[in-house]
């Protein structure tokens, strides 16, 4: 964000969370209807048929993929803090393969035990990370001598370098949409969702609006380096804030891909229970009654795309992957209150205005996607293609 905007990038913080707040808001509503696992899968296929359901699905997993991809790449580049040889091509597979391994086994014995293990990381990662918001505010409210001034900022920043920074932000600001997968499993979907998403958002636009205030005040040349974090820490406490940093990184990456490998096997899972994909990734562990099946599978192709890829690209493929998903589901609003208008559901006040503005920003950030990005999603438009004319003639489940 550094990078983009400089020193106003708190502020990109502010506006992308305005914008996720709208599409939040649809997911609300389309959410509370269902307690089906399948996620913007199933609202894509309710709202508009198998064709785009299957297209969305194809969306979605490419977006978890890679997002999970890019989490594994990060935990490498903080892990280089402590054991520089990581970055090494023969031990930093094998920390992948332990690291998404691991994951995996602990969701493969059980969703309780996979949804215990994501939840313990969240509360852990969150201590070190409001530690730093909190404490480096502090730090900077009292004028230490010691930081430099950031960077004031232009105003002149190109309307392009908003957009793309709000694109990016997409990436920081999503997972809901992961969340409202493995609704089979939830307690009491309709009444949890909405107080979930909203909350989730709110918690995290001020996390990351203060984290960010704390980084481009603390470090001037934040976009110069990968690990902006610990970098500041070390400025405004030292080698022990760096430390303390680092760590926290490990742990909220790890956190992150226990959420992905709890959330997105579900995806494969709905797919294969509808007959829209092979019945295989809809089989049940006999014992630990878990899709088994997509667990693994999808184990593998994020170590495939974490092993080949980097971090940047990977982002920047899920980002624009999650348009289409933030897009297909505003869209299905207005679609959904007329097909199912008696649906015991929250409804969101102006639900149909903005189902359009969602729909609007989705269109807008796509208008700065690259040709690399743009060739990957018409390459998954064309696979989910090939797939439906697969699953055409199957009977409807």
């Amino acid at each position: 964000m550094a990078g983009y905007v400089g020193g106003q990038s708190p502020l990109a913080y502010l506006i992308a969370a305005a914008g996720i707040g709208i599409i939040v808001g649809c997911f609300a509503e389309v959410a509370s209807q269902y307690s089906r696992a399948g996620g913007p899968y199933l609202y894509a296929r309710e709202a508009f048929g198998k064709f785009v359901g299957i297209e969305a699905a194809w969306l979605l997993w490419l977006v978890r993929l890679t997002a999970a991809a890019a989490a594994a790449n990060l935990f490498t580049n903080y892990l280089a803090d402590f054991w520089p040889n990581v970055q090494q091509p023969v031990p930093r597979l094998g920390v992948l393969a332990i690291l998404i391994g691991s994951l995996a086994a602990v969701n493969y014995l059980g969703v309780k035990s996979g949804a215990a293990v994501s939840n313990a990381f969240t509360a852990a990662k969150l201590v070190p990370l409001a530690a730093f918001a909190i404490g480096g505010g502090i730090i900077l409210l009292r004028g230490h001598a010691q930081i430099p001034e950031a960077p004031s900022g232009s105003s002149a920043f190109p309307v392009r370098n908003w957009l793309e920074a709000v694109l990016v932000l997409l990436f920081a600001y999503g997972g809901f949409e992961g969340a409202v997968i493995p609704m089979a499993e939830a307690a009491d979907a309709r009444r949890d969702i909405p107080v979930a998403l909203f909350v989730g958002l709110a918690a995290t636009a001020l996390l990351y609006c203060t984290i960010q205030l704390v980084v481009v005040r603390a470090l001037p040349n934040a976009a110069s380096t990968d690990r902006p974090l610990a970098l500041a820490a070390g400025r405004l406490w030292g080698p022990a804030g760096s430390v303390l940093i680092s760590v926290a990184a490990l742990i909220s990456v790890y956190g992150y891909l226990s959420a992905q490998m709890l959330h997105t096997p579900r995806l494969t899972f709905a797919l294969g229970e509808r007959g829209d994909f092979p019945a295989l990734f809809a089989r049940i562990h006999p014992r630990f009654r878990t899709p088994h099946v997509s667990i693994l599978f999808f184990a593998g192709i994020v170590w495939t795309l974490a092993a080949a890829g980097n971090f940047k690209w990977n982002v920047i493929l899920s980002s624009v992957g999650r348009l289409f998903i933030y897009g297909s589901t505003c869209a299905a609003l207005p679609v959904l209150r007329r097909k199912r208008p008696d649906a015991c559901a929250f409804r969101l006040p102006a639900g149909n205005l903005f189902a359009i503005l969602g729909v609007v920003i989705a269109l807008v950030l796509l208008s700065r996607i690259g040709r690399d990005e743009g060739i990957v999603i018409f390459a998954t438009v064309m696979i989910a293609f090939a797939n439906w004319l697969w699953a055409r003639n199957r009977p409807a489940v």
